[in-house]
């Protein structure tokens, strides 16, 4: 790879004259995924190098090394230095990509709070609130009481006062009157006061605070002890074996409004010391005397151009100080810099967080995107793809499948990764592939996308899908012929009490979406353009519109109520020159926040339509690339494409853009695309790697190609000049298949040893009396605060920077359970230190691991045959602000009988149905469970079916075969057959979610897993086990057929 300087990289083979076949069927690592890798612990080099190993196998490219929380290794060390580098020479020698995360967990820019130690770097904002005696019933105003001589706020070295204001308000709430008061004036209205607040301490920050992400010399500070740490240390593999360095999620102090215009409540605005300064260098105007206007409406009813110019000057601010800065210096040293902004999606949400989102990636090489709990967020994709193509970038990363839960199986993981390809996406960095499961790294945000999960050496079927699909996607240049003006800036208008304003930016946000989606649903590729960034990437006006690497025909101004001065003045010179331009809704009243009659004069010879759906569509219908419908004629309005222009031939990818309708129903779509241009085309199969002859036809320059999709599959076709004849025989001879019966029971092998839950005990702390059964996440937290530790949690201070080890107490875990069966060999699972003590029914037991169970930090302890009868458990060790109390389980070959919170330990069933497993006296199981279907057939071939299932994949062989994977629809395989019994095994890989999930959890409306959902109170919160179904939940149907 070449890394060097503006001359970087990342798919050098892209530039080969054509892709080769063996490259398609056999994607080098740069075409793989890098996940999440989780440093959450002790942190181990021969550990670390074993598992980058196994994130190999998976069908990973590479891997970011993602300090999490548990992580105990002192962050930005020597010994944590020489971890990098271990893992940057292991990552060599496998010929992988090693990618660097700049912060100790998230959000980016405080290095773990090593920058924030200085109060002068820490984040900054705006407090406006209004000022009450301490009854809270009249108002006073006493200047000497509020501040000290240097203008700090007494008791209180965290604040200084910016200005008192005496707001007067009319009947609708609107500013009638405002100004600042001075010392021993007397206020008309209400006294107001304004004053910058810096973050205090937080143990989410490690003791310290978030960072001054406004301020350059901040960001100078955490690139200094960042950045240039990994130069020291790996820098001379930055832009070969490191190919960049993430940044994850920074944004500014969170932007609120009033609820109520006559809300007597607190206002929060990002900050910084010299914004007044820098905002009148920009502006001309006086922020500090106008700060009201941030938070009230004008009585006349129009834009406040301070509150227009205080967002835009706060977004390039924060855009100057962190992403301008950082890329400079990832470029100047050969890196890219990748990673994703905070509350991407809405409007709102960027205004909030940080102004702007598409601002932010002129500092990126590789834009990236957040698509967490299996989103569609197209707004966000399209945001980053579109900065992607004016930028000239290589591609688009996307941090992925994040809290999305144990149970989120392999046909989640196809589709949700499809629709962001169709939408740009090829740097896939799946959330999240821990290190370890020890302590609460466990409720990190599962499930752990590495070998904890027993489905993990199957995931090459899902990377190698998506490396051939960016071997094609990252050749060429897109072909993109609608841009659209990004209506931020508008929204900024009525950033104002939520009463008055909330209707308004609802529907903005509305259009927004809407939008958005009208286009991509209908068939009709476009890029959003900045009006922030136009002046750069595009130098004058003309037809087409040229911003940056791209070029538009027509472009579209979706209901914008204010347009830049640089904006229109592009847009008249491209309307003047014959570009298409098209105004929906109404014409915009403002430029640059002010009245004026421009944007109507050109809204006027302009094309204007209605904001509607088919209006949009219709008036494009000439731009249109690509046309996709439904057998009905309708069009494909669940059907996403990105199309490529690659030397004298084109890529097309289309791919599934909603959520089906059922993930277990094999429900076909029979679709015609129509391309413009005559082309010749075939199909790459991306999920085995061959490539074979499309049919087409031809006809009035256009070209049309038909398949059949199911709600799990997508095409990746290849187009090329047509030259003759592209017919292809599709006719099959027709098979006759004859059903099989399938036993209503079957034969069955469990992977692993079924698992008895131990979540409640009894817990005794120190001296004090046996305490009632308690489940153990809630007994920690309570002993926790009782000690005075800061409790659990993702927002717990890292343990590599807890101060040392407290007093230590002793804690003993009493547990009770009960067996109907005699248990040889049983084990017991458990994190526990060294020299705890075992006691099992009075007698001691063997501390001495003998293994693991799903992570090598859950030990596991032999245990004496467990007779008829009830039993008691008892663990004793030490506890201080480092342990934890962890769930444990009883391990061997018995069944569990659960009835609510009630468990019994029973017999295996000798046969299982097919049907929910939890019921058959495997609740807690979570590991590789095979069915053996006994079938009669003739010598042939078996057709096998298996679409009701709840697993994560599910494989099927015959009489021991390959097995073949029947995730995605329509699940079905072929097998060798021969004459008499046959034995059909079908491998479903359970989820961990039964064992590991939060089964306490009450609220299954909850939209996604965080830890907190291990820790859910009042009705939220069950002490009965709510599982979920798990197993092969119909009968396969399976039919025999003879090939001639």
């Amino acid at each position: 790879m070449d890394f060097q300087g503006g001359n970087r990289m990342l798919y050098p083979k892209s530039k080969e004259k054509s892709l080769s076949k063996s490259l398609f069927q056999n994607p080098t690592s740069e075409y793989r995924g890098t996940p999440f890798w989780a440093w959450n612990c002790d942190l181990d080099k021969k550990e670390l190098t074993r598992q980058i190993d196994i994130l190999q196998q998976m069908g990973f490219g590479g891997f970011h090394m993602h300090v999490r929380a548990g992580m105990s290794t002192p962050y930005l060390s020597k010994e944590f230095m020489d971890l990098v580098a271990a893992c940057v020479e292991k990552a060599r020698d496998n010929k992988m990509l090693a990618w660097l995360y700049d912060e100790d967990r998230w959000p980016s820019g405080f290095a773990g709070g090593l920058v924030t130690k200085d109060p002068a770097f820490r984040q900054r904002f705006l407090i406006f609130a209004p000022m009450l005696d301490e009854n809270g019933g009249t108002y006073s105003f006493e200047f000497s009481k509020t501040i000290s001589a240097d203008g700090v706020r007494i008791n209180n070295d965290k604040e200084r006062l910016l200005g008192n204001y005496d707001i007067v308000l009319d009947e609708n709430g609107a500013l009638k009157s405002y100004r600042m008061l001075k010392e021993g004036e007397q206020p008309e209205g209400v006294i107001w006061q304004a004053f910058m607040q810096i973050s205090p301490t937080s143990p989410r920050f490690n003791n310290q605070a978030y960072v001054n992400t406004l301020d350059k010399k901040a960001m100078d500070r955490f690139i200094e002890i960042t950045y240039e740490t990994y130069k020291k240390r790996v820098g001379k593999d930055f832009g070969g074996v490191i190919p960049a360095m993430f940044t994850d999620e920074p944004q500014f102090a969170r932007k609120t409004t009033l609820p109520f215009a006559q809300s007597l409540k607190t206002v929060l605005l990002p900050w910084t010391d010299d914004l007044p300064e820098t905002f009148e260098k920009a502006y001309g105007e006086d922020l500090i005397a106008h700060l009201p206007e941030l938070i009230w409406e004008q009585a006349d009813g129009k834009p406040s151009t301070i509150r227009y110019h205080y967002h835009d000057h706060a977004c390039e601010r924060f855009t100057e100080a962190f992403a301008d800065n950082c890329g400079a210096w990832c470029r100047k040293n050969g890196l890219a810099l990748t990673g994703h902004m905070m509350q991407e999606p809405t409007l709102k949400s960027q205004t909030g967080a940080v102004g702007e989102v598409m601002r932010a990636f002129r500092g990126f090489d590789l834009p990236g995107i957040d698509m967490l709990a299996d989103r569609r967020e197209y707004t966000t994709a399209k945001q980053a793809q579109s900065a992607a193509h004016q930028y000239g970038c290589e591609g688009v990363m996307s941090e992925l499948y994040g809290v999305t839960g144990w149970d989120f199986d392999f046909r989640r993981h196809k589709i949700a990764g499809d629709w962001q390809t169709a939408l740009g996406v090829t740097i896939r960095v799946p959330h999240l592939s821990w290190v370890s499961m020890k302590g609460e790294a466990k409720r990190d945000y599962p499930a752990s996308i590495n070998y904890q999960s027993p489905w993990y050496a199957e995931y090459n079927y899902i990377e190698d899908h998506f490396s051939r699909v960016h071997t094609a996607l990252t050749r060429g240049t897109p072909v993109v012929r609608i841009g659209v003006i990004h209506p931020v800036e508008s929204y900024w208008l009525h950033w104002g009490p939520a009463e008055q304003t909330a209707l308004v930016r609802d529907q903005l946000d509305q259009n927004f979406k809407q939008v958005t989606e009208w286009l991509l649903f209908g068939g009709m590729d476009f890029d959003y353009i900045s009006e922030s960034l136009l002046p750069e990437l595009c130098e004058k006006g003309s037809a087409p519109l040229r911003v940056g690497k791209m070029a538009y025909d027509v472009i579209v101004v979706p209901g914008c109520e204010t347009l830049r001065t640089s904006t229109l003045e592009r847009l008249e010179a491209f309307q003047r020159a014959g570009g298409k331009l098209v105004f929906m809704g109404n014409a915009p009243r403002y430029a640059d926040a002010m009245e004026s009659d421009r944007p109507r004069a050109l809204y006027q010879v302009s094309d204007a339509i209605a904001f509607s759906r088919s209006a949009l569509l219709d008036t494009l219908n000439e731009y249109r690339t690509v046309e996709i419908r439904n057998d009905s004629g309708s069009l494909a309005d669940n059907l996403l494409y990105q199309m490529r222009q690659d030397g004298d031939c084109r890529w097309l990818f289309v791919a599934q853009g909603k959520y089906p309708y059922n993930h277990d129903l094999a429900q076909k779509q029979s679709i015609r695309i129509a391309v413009n241009g005559l082309w010749a085309a075939e199909l790459y199969n991306s999920l085995d790697g061959s490539i074979q002859k499309a049919g087409t036809t031809q006809k009035n320059g256009k070209t049309y190609l038909s398949f059949d999709v199911f709600c799990h599959d997508s095409l990746l076709l290849k187009l090329t000049p047509y030259v003759g004849d592209c017919a292809v025989d599709t006719a099959k001879a027709p098979i006759t298949t004859v059903p099989v019966a399938v036993p209503a029971r079957v034969a069955y092998t469990l992977d692993e040893p079924n698992a008895l839950l131990l979540d409640m005990a009894e817990l005794k702390l120190d001296d004090e009396d046996w305490r009632p059964t308690e489940e153990l996440l809630r007994a920690d937290t309570a002993i926790r605060r009782q000690l005075g530790y800061d409790v659990w949690g993702s927002s717990h201070c890292q343990p590599w920077c807890m101060e040392g080890k407290t007093d230590v107490h002793k804690v003993c875990l009493r547990f009770g359970f009960e067996t109907e069966i005699e248990v040889a060999d049983a084990k017991l699972a458990a994190e526990l230190p060294d020299d705890a003590a075992i006691v099992l029914d009075g007698k001691p037991v063997s501390n001495r691991p003998i293994g693991y169970y799903v992570d090598r930090d859950i030990r596991t302890y032999a245990l004496p045959t467990l007779s008829v009868g009830t039993h008691q458990l008892e663990l004793c060790f030490n506890y201080d602000t480092h342990s934890a109390l962890e769930w444990c389980y009883i391990l061997g070959e018995f069944g569990v009988y659960n009835a609510g919170r009630y468990n019994l330990i029973t017999k295996l069933p000798q046969k299982l149905g097919f049907t929910d497993i939890t019921k058959q006296f495997l609740p807690f199981y979570s590991g590789k469970l095979t069915y053996h279907i006994p079938v009669e057939a003739k010598a042939g071939k078996l057709k096998v079916r298996v679409c009701q299932y709840r697993a994560s994949t599910v494989l099927v062989s015959a009489n021991g075969g390959k097995p073949q994977q029947a995730s995605l629809a329509p699940f079905t395989v072929l097998l060798d057959a021969k004459d008499g019994i046959n034995t059909v095994d079908v491998d479903a890989y359970i989820s961990r979610t039964n064992g590991f999930g939060p089964v306490h959890l009450a609220d299954r409306k909850l939209p996604y897993v965080s830890p907190s959902g291990w820790r859910t109170k009042e009705d939220a919160w069950t002490y009965e086990y709510l599982l979920q179904e798990e197993g092969i939940c119909s009968s396969p149907v399976i039919e025999s057929f003879t090939k001639d």
